[in-house]
């Protein structure tokens, strides 16, 4: 619910300080301690602070890295993905030789080595319904990095049960949003988007792109506001959203506020289902192909023996870094939005293929229920295809 007017409410600091800094401490922190703003007692409340940060990827890179710099004195790290080259472009706590470690592993060394004093926990594993409460409740903040709407819905309504505010954080291409949510203060992120995004109509960063340096950005402002946070200086960022465009360098905000007709936030739901990601996948093999049953496929059509479509459901971007030969290019967004139909002819085989399989996957369960009888869906996707036909291609 967007408004022209929030009143800017003055927040007490949310952490109370610890008993005192040492020589070392003092030394290390100098420069907040004599920002009168902040000053001893602030960097105090950051000593004595827990702050949980869901992923250490694009997002949780810098963050994590400033949070631990500035003194933040209990830090988690939520996370059970490895680092991959690929990541590196991006999220820079991590380095070469960190390639297939997990990635909450490689952030802790990299914190420790940018400041011991900080107490780095761990834990591995994915943020689900079943363990949320139990992991947000030993800490003070949380800073939501993550890159899918189920895991913002639920963030969001984790922290909205147990009355902790969070800091939010989102980046496209090049495009950043930031905001603070905060329940029993203002409004949530179910205030900002009531409803999730038709699955499939948002690509992930992993779809579309991200420009690298949008990372430092939004994660170093994410930081700020957690800083204002447990310190309590500052206006907040409770109840405006900043909007960051690189391609133009320029900032603007827009007021949100409370919904006075929603319903209080009191149980977390099943956000796969929230957000409509749960493909009706059909689990016969009538209608999934192996990578070496569709290069068997493919040969037969170039020798005319058979014909059939094969359609690339990935963006643009991700068709020029790799392709099978012979396959056309139509987005998943413009399928599942219904703009594609009639590219697809229903009167011939139809294999629709992604990355992994899991837009193909949807697209199959959309195409089925807009009545083609004749689809299929590559299992495993370019990836599988990659290694197990065309083992030179390039992934990403």
């Amino acid at each position: 619910m967007f408004t022209a007017n929030v009143s800017a409410e003055t927040l007490e600091p949310l952490v109370e300080p610890a008993a005192g800094l040492s020589a070392e401490e003092v030394e290390r922190y100098s420069r907040h301690l004599i920002i009168p703003e902040i000053g001893a007692l602030g960097q105090r409340r950051l000593k004595n602070a827990k702050v949980l940060v869901i992923g250490a990827g694009g997002l949780g890179s810098p963050a994590l890295l400033y949070l631990a710099a500035a003194g933040v004195g209990t830090l988690g790290i939520v996370d059970d993905d490895a680092v991959d080259l690929s990541n590196l472009q991006r999220q820079v706590i991590h380095g070469v030789a960190d390639v297939g470690r997990p990635k909450i592993e490689s952030a802790r060394d990299a914190i420790v080595e940018l400041n011991p004093l900080v107490d780095v926990r761990l834990h591995n594993v994915r943020l689900d319904a079943s363990n949320a409460l139990e992991l947000f409740a030993g800490y003070d903040l949380i800073l939501d990095g993550a890159d899918n709407f189920a895991t913002r819905y639920l963030v969001n309504d984790a922290a909205a049960i147990l009355g902790k505010p969070y800091v939010w954080g989102s980046i496209f291409r090049f495009d950043g949003q930031v905001s603070v949510f905060w329940e029993k203060h203002g409004p949530t992120y179910r205030d900002l988007y009531p409803e999730a995004p038709p699955a499939g109509s948002v690509p992930s960063c992993g779809e579309g792109g991200v420009f690298g340096m949008l990372c430092a950005a939004v994660g170093s402002l994410m930081v700020t506001e957690a800083v204002k946070l447990i310190t309590g200086v500052g206006r907040s960022l409770l109840g405006r959203v900043a909007l960051f465009d690189a391609l133009g360098g320029s900032w603007r905000e827009i007021r949100v506020s409370k919904d006075p007709a929603a319903e209080p936030i009191t149980e977390l739901v099943d956000y796969d289902a929230f957000c409509g990601i749960t493909p009706d996948v059909p689990t016969d093999t009538e209608h999934t192909v192996t990578a070496t049953q569709l290069a068997s496929m493919l040969a037969s059509r170039k020798a005319g023996l058979r014909d059939f479509e094969l359609v690339d459901v990935r963006e643009s971007g991700e068709y020029d870094i790799v392709r099978i030969e012979g396959a056309v290019l139509v987005p998943q967004g413009r399928i599942l939005a219904g703009e594609a139909w009639g590219e697809l002819p229903q009167d011939k085989d139809i294999v629709f293929h992604c990355k992994a399989g899991t837009r193909s996957a949807n697209v199959l369960a959309a195409a089925r229920k807009a009545g083609y009888q004749r689809v299929s869906h590559l299992d495993g996707g370019i990836l599988s295809w990659v290694r197990d036909v065309e083992p030179n291609k390039p992934v990403y």
